[in-house]
């Protein structure tokens, strides 16, 4: 007679950690595909939506400059603004320069805020455990893709922003605001460096998101607690006072990748940025999944 393989802490008198029976045959590793956990996401209105913001960002920018015009310095000093309608990339870099501080905060902490609160609000999570698909092996499913589809929301923006720009300005060098130009090739590999950055330097917000999305049976509460402490990270970064200790903030180096459109690439900033923001997330992403080790899943 086989025996049905249960989940630990999901079962009625069970305590988390207890030994689980299983059945002739049973593969842990064979459970939740990445494939079919991929399909799922995909077709959720969310993701959708936010497909749709991200391809909407560059027509919306394209439309402001049409009705406002090229946009200008006012303090005397040239910025990546007032380039932006010089050429493609430099649309594209813009796009980036504008949204990377919160709009591509929004994605990242949705799609990995979202993953695993959601099956608890649905009561699908203790369904899924006793399949039995087990605890870390689902964590890794729904952290995979969460992760493939921010980085696919980060690519796609400065994808359709370089298409639109290039459209509607032309393919040419990007114009660097302190001076000089980087050839259209060199710059779209420069952007290429910027995009990878950006998503290093996010995966804080992530593992954040994912690790509230372990505690909690509201999807809304980890995306929300996510971004809310991001917010504060800023704001934190924005006090002066604290001196070098904004070194220790991921915030303080959300901008590092400027050093990228520079006519000589420096590194120090990226790499100081990469360091802190992924020992944040190492450390949010090892509490997430020895905490929900532990959990006693009820819905």
């Amino acid at each position: 007679m086989s025996v049905t393989a249960t989940e630990p802490g999901t079962g009625p008198g069970t305590e988390p950690g207890t030994e689980r029976a299983t059945a002739p045959g049973y593969r842990p590793g064979r459970t939740l595909p990445l494939r079919v956990e991929a399909v799922r996401q995909l077709k959720r209105r969310r993701t959708l939506v936010m497909a749709g913001v991200m391809g909407l960002l560059p027509f919306v920018l394209v439309l402001a400059f049409t009705i406002a015009g090229s946009p200008e310095s006012r303090s005397g000093r040239v910025t990546l603004m007032d380039t932006a309608t010089a050429s493609g990339a430099n649309f594209a870099a813009t796009c980036l320069f504008v949204s990377a501080g919160f709009l591509l905060v929004i994605p990242v902490a949705l799609f990995c805020g979202d993953t695993v609160a959601s099956e608890a609000s649905w009561s699908s999570l203790r369904y899924l455990l006793a399949a039995p698909v087990p605890r870390a092996r689902l964590l890794w499913s729904k952290l995979a893709v969460a992760l493939g589809l921010s980085a696919a929301a980060m690519v796609l923006l400065p994808l359709i922003a370089l298409a639109v720009g290039t459209v509607t300005y032309g393919w040419g060098p990007l114009q660097i605001p302190t001076g000089g130009a980087l050839p259209a090739g060199t710059a779209a590999q420069r952007l290429v460096i910027v995009v990878a950055y950006i998503f290093v330097s996010q995966l804080v917000t992530a593992a954040l998101a994912f690790w509230l999305s372990t505690k909690t049976d509201a999807p809304l509460g980890a995306v929300g607690g996510a971004v809310g402490l991001t917010i504060v990270g800023n704001v934190l970064d924005a006090v002066t006072a604290l001196g070098g200790w904004r070194d220790f903030l991921p915030a303080h180096w959300q901008f590092a990748w400027a050093d990228a459109i520079q006519p000589r690439m420096e590194w120090g900033g990226m790499i100081q940025g990469s360091a802190v923001s992924v020992t944040y997330a190492l450390v949010l992403f090892a509490l997430a999944f020895r905490g929900f080790a532990r959990k006693d899943v009820v819905s």
